[in-house]
This record gives C-alpha cells, sequence and structure tokens, in this order.
C-alpha cells in the first residue's frame, strides 16, 4: 500500500495523481487541531476548509480512489499530521509515502523531516497548481535587495503568452492600466447581489464547538455562502466574469459602506485551496473579455488578470525566497500590542469598523480594506508585525501563511523594509475620503489634524513620518511627505504631533 497525504489546501481535483484509479494507493486527508489552534481562526475559515476537504475526499472517492479520512472527532485522530501519518502507515502497512510540496514553509519543513524518518522509501511532489515555480522569482532578480512586480508581472505576461502578441510585447501597446483603476464607487452602476451558496454546514460547527476549538468571527451555520465544491467555485468564477468583469478593474479599490463585495471575485478561497487553477481562471475571464464586444474594456480585464498571474504569484515567489527570515522582520521596530476592537469592530472611526465588522461577519474583506484601512492604522499606530500577522492570518477565509504574510509583513507594515514595496502604504483620511463612503458618517473629522473629534488618521500620518524620519527621509517616492511637514508652521506641526501623542497612548478608546 502507498499512503499519499493532502493537505487541506491541495485540493486539486485535476493533480496527476487522480489521472488514474489505482487500488494500492490510499489517499490521506485529516482535520486536526494542531491546524486549528496554531492561530485564533475565524469560524468560517475552519469550516470553509472542513467542508471543502470533505467535498474533495467525497468526490475522489466516488470515482474509486482508495480515500481515509480523519475528522476531527474521529476517536482515532491523534490531532497532529505526524501522529496520524504514523499510525495510518502502521496500520495499513505501507510500504511508501507521498505528499505534495506544502506552501507553508512551517509545513514544508515538518513533512520533510517526517519523510525522512518514517523509514520508507518517499517523496515529495508539485502541487501542480502555480504557474511558477517556488525558486522562479529569487531567480529572476538575484543579487537585488528589491523585487519590482512590475518586472515580474510583465515577465509572467510573455512567458505565458497571456495578452501579448508574437513579440511578447502587450496586445494594446500598455502593460498595465492601474491608473485607470482608481475609481471611488458613485453608485451609478448597479453592483450585484452577491452569489451565495447556501450550505448547512450545522454539523460542522456543532463538532468544532464541541471539540472545544477557540475561533473568532460569526457564521449562519444554516446558510454558509462561500463555495467549497469544485462546481460552486466554477459558478463563482462564472458569476464574477458575468456580472461584476466589466466594472472591476474600475472600482476595485473603492470602499462602500453599502456594498460590502462591489465588484470583486470573491474567489481568493477555492484559488488559494487549489480548487480552482489559476491558469483557468485568468483564461475564463480573457475569453469573456474578447467576446464581450467592447462591454469590457481593457481596464477590467487587465487589472484582475495583474492580480491572480501577477500579484499572488509574486507573493508566493516572495515568500520562498525570504523565509524563514521573513516572519521576524520589523524594519520600524514598531512593539505597541493590536487595539482590543480589532477583534470586535467597536471603535468610533467609521472606516475601521466597517472594515472590522465585515471581517467579522464574514471572513472577508477586500485588499484595499485590507490594505488601506486596516493596515494602514495598524503601520500609523506602530503595532507590532507580529500581532497583525496573527490578525490577518485568523481572521480572513483566504489567509494562508504563503500570501498573508507576504501581503501583510512586507506590504501592509513594511516591516520588511521595502522588499516587496517601494514604500509605505499609509495615508491620511484624504485617501479614505476620495475612495469611499466612509467619513460622511464618522464621529470623526476628516479635515481636522488635531483637537476635539480630529480624525486619527491625519495626526498618526504626520508622527508617523516624524518618528521614521531618519528611515524614510531619503526615499524619493515620499519626499513630499516630508516637504509638506517641514514647511508646516511650528504651531501646527506642534499640536498634530501631540495629538497623535494623544491617540498612541490610549489606542483602545478611539
Amino acid at each position: 500500500m502507498r499512503l499519499r497525504f493532502i493537505l487541506g489546501d491541495q485540493l486539486n481535483a485535476t493533480h496527476p495523481w487522480f489521472d488514474q484509479v489505482e487500488e494500492d494507493v490510499l489517499y490521506v486527508l485529516m482535520e486536526v487541531r494542531q491546524e486549528t489552534d496554531y492561530a485564533p481562526h475565524h469560524i468560517q475559515k475552519v469550516v470553509a476548509f472542513f467542508a471543502a476537504m470533505r467535498a474533495f475526499a467525497a468526490a475522489r472517492a466516488a470515482e474509486g480512489h482508495r480515500v481515509h479520512y480523519l475528522q476531527l472527532d474521529d476517536p482515532d485522530n491523534r490531532q497532529t499530521l505526524a501522529g496520524n501519518l504514523s499510525a495510518l502507515i502502521d496500520a495499513y502497512q505501507a510500504t511508501h509515502f507521498a505528499y505534495q510540496l506544502p506552501d507553508e514553509y512551517r509545513l514544508d519543513q515538518e513533512l520533510k523531516a517526517f519523510a525522512a524518518s518514517c523509514g520508507l522509501p518517499w517523496e515529495a511532489v508539485d502541487t501542480h497548481h502555480f504557474l511558477t515555480r517556488r525558486e522562479e522569482l529569487a531567480e529572476l532578480f538575484v543579487g537585488k535587495k528589491t523585487y519590482l512586480m512590475e518586472r515580474f508581472y510583465r515577465h509572467m505576461r510573455q512567458q505565458h503568452g497571456i495578452m501579448v502578441d508574437a513579440a511578447g510585447q502587450p496586445i494594446t501597446g500598455q502593460w498595465n492600466y492601474d491608473a485607470d483603476n482608481r475609481k471611488r464607487y458613485d453608485g451609478k452602476v448597479p453592483v450585484p447581489e452577491p452569489i451565495s451558496f447556501g450550505q448547512d454546514v450545522t454539523e460542522i460547527v456543532r463538532m468544532i464547538r464541541s471539540a472545544g476549538v477557540y475561533t473568532i468571527g460569526e457564521i449562519d451555520s444554516e446558510r454558509f455562502i462561500w463555495p467549497v465544491t469544485r462546481q460552486e467555485s466554477l459558478a463563482a468564477l462564472d458569476f464574477f466574469v458575468e456580472k461584476c468583469l466589466p466594472w472591476f478593474g474600475h472600482y476595485q479599490d473603492a470602499l462602500s459602506a453599502e456594498h460590502w463585495s462591489l465588484f470583486h471575485a470573491r474567489i481568493s478561497f477555492p484559488l488559494n485551496a487549489k480548487i480552482l487553477h489559476p491558469r483557468e481562471v485568468v483564461d475564463r475571464a480573457i475569453a469573456a473579455w474578447e467576446g464581450s464586444a467592447g462591454t469590457i474594456d481593457i481596464a477590467q480585464i487587465e487589472g484582475f488578470v495583474r492580480q491572480i498571474i501577477g500579484w499572488r504569484e509574486y507573493m508566493r515567489g516572495v515568500y520562498w525566497a525570504q523565509m524563514p527570515g521573513y516572519a521576524t522582520q520589523n524594519y520600524f521596530g514598531h512593539e505597541r500590542p493590536l487595539p482590543e476592537w480589532f477583534w470586535t469592530g467597536d471603535t468610533r472611526m467609521n472606516c475601521l469598523r466597517h472594515a472590522i465588522r465585515d471581517s467579522l461577519d464574514r471572513g472577508y474583506a477586500h485588499h484595499i480594506q485590507r490594505l488601506m484601512v486596516t493596515g494602514n492604522f495598524a503601520l500609523l499606530a506602530g503595532i507590532n508585525p507580529d500581532e497583525v500577522d496573527q490578525w490577518y492570518l485568523g481572521i480572513y477565509l483566504d489567509a494562508i501563511e504563503w500570501v498573508e504574510i507576504t501581503n501583510t509583513r512586507g506590504m501592509s507594515q513594511f516591516a520588511d523594509g521595502g522588499i516587496v514595496g517601494t514604500k509605505p502604504y499609509v495615508s491620511t483620511a484624504n485617501y479614505l475620503d476620495k475612495m469611499s463612503d466612509y467619513c460622511g458618517g464618522c464621529s470623526y473629522d476628516k479635515k481636522r489634524r488635531h483637537g476635539a473629534g480630529a480624525c486619527p488618521f491625519n495626526s498618526l500620518y504626520w508622527h508617523f513620518y516624524e518618528r521614521h524620519r531618519d528611515k524614510l527621509d531619503k526615499n524619493p517616492r515620499i519626499g513630499y511627505a516630508y516637504r509638506t511637514l517641514d514647511r508646516m508652521k511650528p504651531d501646527e506641526k506642534a499640536q498634530t504631533l501631540a495629538q497623535a501623542e494623544t491617540y498612541l497612548a490610549d489606542l483602545n478608546t478611539l
């Protein structure tokens, strides 16, 4: 008997392992406390993975494959990967062990060590999901201190023949339409009602809670909205392409209190669990664009393609180029604890209240909510990036370390000192007001830097630049910030910085 182990984010039904049914092969999947307990996960995240794993296992069994699936409450469950694998190797008298290469460093190390010590011939195979090898980005930027995403993105387009001509140049003459992807949503284009799958996951929720697994967030267990099967994931992709793609690019950075999903695809979970393949996602969207007779313009499709084959693959490349040291990066030396209201949403800052409560309600927020609302505040407030990492890793349905930590510690918190981003992504209330409708209903005044009701983003922004002048004032992309700060009247500057100090002294009351 050859035992093949599959992790919960390796649900690729098109993997070569499943090309034919082999009687002497046993596939193993497991729900374990080791994975539910290493971070405080959102209840919907745990449910999504368990539901998706069960559906995947059932589908493979229906095809004739031999599958051993361990539920969390199985009396034989040792609750660790190594414990269960050892027991199953003995129980089935396995003669060979194989696994797919994990996308998290900790699991990569654990499974490599287990395989070396299990006493059997073993092999680790590719997941056949990503368009790049682990080492590809590092090879592309060998000798470089920073990794320019735009160069990587063009490399991907050319290497895979995506929206390029025979000479490898963009078919429209322009690579990137990011400047057209920054429109505020004004309500003139109707937002489609988000697709929902309404699964009853009551039994899974009951099992998780009966086992005493600590979780955060809320769930409607009778109407679980997220796609967890291959069929549902394809339906979610179709819905995006047909209903949202015509407007996605223009409004992908917009923030709306009324519309939590706007025109976003909401397929990051099935992508990161490998239920969907990035190439099939891109090909489906491009086919819709090509057949749209102009109803989908280039700014919409390019913005989407950039996220899938550019940003997503780029972040994975950075992860494998920089781990394990990346997880300890803290360029600014930030040490403040995360405010308590990050776990409740109980803050008077309207933008943060919406972003956090959306996250707690659905295990989801789109990329600008994550980067320019919660992440922006955490960076300005000097929150310890370890705590920021744990929050993002736990609260979002799609958060797996390879994609979470590079976005959080790198892009959002600039804790890597500029490996991912060329500047810190911070702003005053002006950006939030420009891109959202949050500021109009806020307890704080978006125009005030100091005094009663002054928006915390305004004073914290200038305080951040002042306290980190030694690290940032030579950065050519942010010289304007220091020029503006230095032109402030002395009294205005002093009051602004003093206001920030007041807020920083008690973040929990904001």
